[in-house]
């Protein structure tokens, strides 16, 4: 599942979701799964760029 604004998206596998830049967006699942998440460098993972964790660019 991923809740984007006041939405939620029910996902199946191979399913893709492209979440608007700058929407408030959390993925979950009620058991274990494998998420790929594709991102710009330097974008925070928090979202706030004074508590994310420091991504090493490559």
């Amino acid at each position: 599942m991923l809740d984007v604004g006041e939405e939620t998206h029910v996902l199946g596998p191979g399913e893709l979701f492209v979440v608007p830049k700058g929407m408030r967006h959390r993925p979950r699942a009620a058991r274990e799964a494998k998420v790929l998440l594709i991102e710009p460098a330097g974008t925070p993972n928090t979202g706030d760029p004074a508590t994310a964790a420091k991504k090493a660019h490559i």
